[in-house]
């Protein structure tokens, strides 16, 4: 049996109350034991922290001087046959700060542990204020998202720089407020930096609303991405067979006729040198004549099978009117910046954000254009003078479908944005990935988000992918994920002072994305249109292909 414990009624009042003791220490970590009933004396506590004190996810300190460690608690464990008035405790140790002499709240918080506390210490709770001392972060530029888990009334912080220049990723089950989570940290950034520059990869036209006031929506009316612009790669992967046995053919025709188109351009002779990859433009007419002026040099007709394919492909998407973004004879023209000064929002006219619309791209190109568009911010950051560099944030919806963890090799989306994932922060490129499905996430890409936002997530693939990305101290955390409740998150990383648990704000409807689900009663309970609809319907379908 230990020694009592002073009572919170004991307690002198510059200290808050003792609640157990350090049995042993080893690490980042820590065995604890706590007194049922000093609990239970704080259970009524108006503190909504203290009287939550001792539950898992809860923050404790320990003395050491005239500094507290901070913590929080893992897991708790019962064992009647010991002492039915304990309870044994693994806790995490995340910081340390500085002890007020005056009133013994702690204060200075800063992440990681120099000097560790000895076994026979003393457990403390912690106060609301000093919770908000913990996490409001006093010396960094931040944004509040919601309110930290269990006092409501403290803000809960996101550090601006360290969120975005580490990168971030937003994960959660459909459902659980990913979308809206998403919508509300960008409004709280584009609020803060009305200059600013965020291109958001839209592939459902889900955030159009939510941004008509503060940004440019781009979708296939209005995107104007010129052809020209894609590298060999990007041309490659749109106007190739998927078959490997005729595909190799073709990439050798296609990279001797695309240098050949590209030279044609006057613009090629003021260069020193120019390759298949050099962004000037060219025309499809010159790529088909390239094509059949290298099929008019073979001796067998049976040989001409792959030019056959190219060329039908390239007429394919010249006459579709889906790709008409893309591969309309209006885009010939040298228009790089100023298609970089749409999207990138240089200048921005306070309007910081750029959403990318992909719901109208055919799926079968949408990797393609995901590729483009990447690429190219990635490419502005690195040939910018090092004084014209403007930090840009791009934040990727549905992250696992263009960075997935089988195929990356095969997609130049996943290589680009697992470029910018490794390398993006020497450059100023900022990475959001947001997803529900994290297990698909190609492996290594969610390990370089220095800051991960979960939300609840049901699945035990996608829980113990996260886990293994979490930092050390936010795993205990993780451990509630699936007890998580709508419009909460497991907040951990560089971009909070302290692993919370947070309550997100609530957004007003108009802000929101719109990503609600189909009130399915409710349509079934009036009529469908019948034949008038389906007409409409098919002659809809019937003309995407125009």
């Amino acid at each position: 049996m230990h020694a009592p414990l002073p009572r919170p009624s004991d307690t002198l009042s510059h200290d808050t109350p003792a609640i157990g003791w350090l049995l042993g220490i080893a690490g980042a970590g820590g065995r604890v034991l706590l007194d049922r009933e000093a609990l239970a004396l704080l259970s009524g506590d108006a503190d909504p922290v203290l009287a939550q004190a001792g539950q898992v996810a809860t923050p404790v300190k320990l003395r050491h001087g005239e500094r507290w460690i901070v913590g929080s608690i893992r897991s708790l464990t019962l064992n009647p046959a010991q002492d039915a008035a304990a309870i044994a405790a693994e806790i995490e140790l995340m910081g340390e700060a500085m002890r007020n002499p005056e009133t013994g709240e702690l204060y200075g918080f800063r992440r990681g542990v120099t000097a560790y506390p000895m076994p026979g210490s003393t457990v403390h709770a912690v106060s609301v204020t000093e919770l908000a001392a913990i996490h409001g972060q006093r010396h960094a530029t931040t944004i509040r998202i919601g309110t930290v888990h269990p006092g409501r009334s403290v803000p809960a912080m996101l550090a601006v720089d360290a969120l975005l220049g580490r990168h971030f990723a937003m994960l959660g089950s459909t459902g659980t407020g990913k979308s809206t989570a998403t919508a509300l940290i960008l409004h709280r950034i584009c609020a803060l930096a009305p200059l600013g520059h965020v291109v958001m990869i839209d592939p459902h036209g889900e955030y159009a609303r939510a941004f008509s006031d503060r940004g440019e929506i781009h979708d296939v009316g209005n995107l104007r991405m010129p052809y020209w612009l894609m590298t060999f790669e990007e041309h490659a992967e749109m106007l190739l067979s998927a078959s490997p046995a005729e595909r190799q053919a073709e990439v050798d025709i296609l990279a001797r006729c695309l240098l050949a188109a590209r030279m044609r351009n006057r613009a090629a002779a003021e260069l020193p040198r120019v390759t298949i990859d050099t962004p000037i433009p060219y025309l499809l007419s010159d790529l088909t004549a390239a094509i059949a002026q290298e099929m008019g040099k073979l001796d067998r007709a049976g040989d001409t099978a792959p030019y056959q394919r190219l060329k039908a492909r390239i007429e394919e998407v010249k006459g579709d009117s889906r790709y008409a973004f893309m591969f309309s004879g209006m885009l010939v023209a040298d228009t790089m910046a100023a298609f970089l000064g749409r999207i990138l929002r240089m200048p921005g006219g306070s309007r910081p954000i750029s959403i990318i619309d992909l719901s109208g791209v055919p799926s079968e190109v949408t990797s393609v254009v995901v590729a483009m568009l990447a690429r190219m911010i990635f490419d502005h950051a690195i040939w910018s003078r090092p004084e014209d560099r403007r930090p840009v944030l791009m934040v990727c919806e549905e992250a696992h479908r263009y960075i997935p963890a089988h195929a990356e090799r095969n997609s130049a989306a996943g290589r680009i944005l697992s470029r910018i994932a490794k390398e993006g922060r020497k450059y100023g490129v900022s990475l959001g990935l947001v997803t529900q499905r994290p297990s698909d996430l190609a492996e290594g890409v969610l390990s370089q988000c220095g800051t991960i936002i979960a939300m609840r997530l049901n699945n035990e693939r996608d829980q113990a992918v996260v886990r293994a990305a979490m930092p050390e101290g936010g795993r205990g955390l993780l451990d509630t994920i699936s007890a998580l409740r709508n419009r909460e998150a497991i907040l951990c990383g560089e971009g909070v002072a302290l692993p919370m648990r947070a309550s997100l704000d609530t957004l007003d409807e108009e802000l929101c994305p719109a990503s609600g689900d189909m009130t399915i009663t409710e349509l079934w309970a009036r009529p469908a249109r019948g034949d008038a609809m389906l007409a409409d319907t098919v002659a809809r379908w019937r003309g995407a292909g125009k």
